[in-house]
């Protein structure tokens, strides 16, 4: 099962730098290179950005996207944990009364 977990947070992963990348080059396109530092220095600054100036420059496909990819690194990186904590308790490593 945590291999199912890995592969979704892997394609998660990989979804949402490629969506990163593309909201980074319309920030130093459209905007100030002040705010594509900060896009490049915190992420989330980018995702937030990318959504306030999804309509007048077209990015509701790749915000969406970026989206959908948080949410299956999400499911997939709980899968993972699942799994590992699942594998502690099963093996004694973690002992629960």
């Amino acid at each position: 099962m945590s291999v199912i977990g890995s592969i979704l947070a892997g394609l998660g992963g990989i979804g949402m730098l490629v969506c990163w990348i593309m909201v980074l080059v319309k920030m130093f396109k459209n905007d100030k290179p002040l705010i594509g530092v900060l896009g490049i220095l915190c992420s989330l600054w980018a995702y937030i950005w990318g959504w306030m100036k999804s309509g007048p420059l077209n990015l509701k496909k790749v915000m969406m996207l970026w989206t959908l990819s948080i949410v299956l690194w999400g499911i997939g990186y709980g899968i993972v944990m699942t799994g590992a904590v699942k594998a502690g308790i099963d093996s004694g490593a973690i002992k629960v009364q």
